[in-house]
């Protein structure tokens, strides 16, 4: 999510690894939170795999910290969770492809979709994304102009089908220790108001909604369903979203 690092370049990356990463460094930079995120080596078996299944179905997951599974291991991370609770004999699946850094806003989105993807259109594409622009305080005009567009590429590149299009809600970090410093109510009333914002228009444009925001608060009470980190959200929690997930993707293709 949140930023806490010096330099956080762009992150593309095609989930290739089932390996755990070495342990991220933290840092603090100019109002924002941010983890650097650690290197991953390939594994060459889910490599061909993304290559080669033309049946397959692929998957675009969009976003910040949340998405890339920040101070989790690649298998933990969401998206991955979602894939492997949908193959089955019968549906296969290429490993997701993740546009996704910590610490972005939705205008790090924008900039990073301006470059070309791996693919040009996916069979699905999941999108979360403003917690860090609560978190920098920026205004909701823009994340609303922002999220906006950012939902029309997201269902261009579900090749024009809103209904292969997930939008997420931001999770609230107020429930972290990370947070026990700052005032809790005031992060979890501006996340809600920005989750009033990204909910409208997903509507508008007949999208899937997923609240996950009530599950993300349940880590108030339980310490595993938050990070090392202490401040992103566990795989544990992940695996609580993708089961949210992949049911409704299990819906979307009968």
């Amino acid at each position: 999510m949140l930023v806490k690092a010096r330099n956080i370049g762009l992150v593309v990356l095609f989930i290739t690894a089932w390996v755990t990463p070495p342990q991220a460094s933290c840092h603090k930079v100019q109002g924002a939170l941010a983890i650097l995120a650690p290197s991953v080596a390939p594994d060459p078996d889910s490599a061909k795999e993304a290559r080669g299944d033309s049946m397959a179905l692929s998957y675009l997951a969009l976003g910040d910290s949340y998405t890339i599974g920040e101070s989790v291991t690649i298998a933990e991370r969401y998206p991955v969770q979602v894939v492997k609770l949908l193959k089955t004999d019968q549906a296969r699946w290429l490993a997701p492809e993740i546009i996704a850094t910590t610490g972005w806003t939705s205008a790090n989105l924008l900039d990073a979709l301006a470059n070309p993807t791996a693919r040009t259109s996916y069979d699905f594409v999941s999108l979360l994304i403003g917690v860090n622009n609560q978190f920098q305080g920026r205004s909701q005009t823009e994340y609303s102009e922002q999220f906006t567009t950012l939902l029309q590429r997201s269902i261009r590149l579900a090749v024009n089908k809103p209904s292969h299009v997930i939008v997420l809600s931001i999770p609230d970090y107020s429930v972290t220790p990370f947070a026990r410093s700052g005032n809790r109510d005031r992060i979890a009333a501006e996340i809600d108001s920005f989750n009033v914002i990204n909910a409208r228009i997903a509507r508008n444009y007949q999208v899937h909604y997923l609240d996950i925001t009530g599950e993300s608060r349940k880590a108030m009470d339980d310490p595993s369903l938050i990070a090392a980190d202490g401040l992103h959200f566990s795989g544990k929690e992940y695996a609580v979203w993708a089961k949210m997930m992949a049911p409704l993707i299990e819906d979307i293709l009968k």
